[in-house]
């Protein structure tokens, strides 16, 4: 049976390396965010104000944090219920 507590504390830290990764990615090499809002978000933003502050960082991190919470507890849960 899958340990929900333990798979959680496990997405965490894992959806923060990947969220500080691609921030820092973004920060280092701004050239890179058209190309990834062209293919991950399917539009063409105006690309003539820089939003990365730590504000954003920060509720981006909380954000996806919850949403990826949300989403394995969801999935431990349908794991647990169902039965082989």
């Amino acid at each position: 049976m899958i340990q929900t507590k333990r798979l959680l504390k496990v997405s965490m830290i894992w959806i923060s390396i990947v969220y500080v990764i691609c921030f820092a990615g973004v920060a280092l090499f701004p050239g890179i965010r058209e190309g990834f809002m062209l293919s991950a978000l399917h539009m063409r933003p105006q690309m003539s104000i820089n939003v990365l502050t730590l504000g954003t960082f920060m509720s981006g991190l909380i954000i996806w944090n919850f949403i990826m919470l949300v989403a394995v507890w969801l999935f431990a849960t349908l794991y647990n219920a169902i039965k082989e």
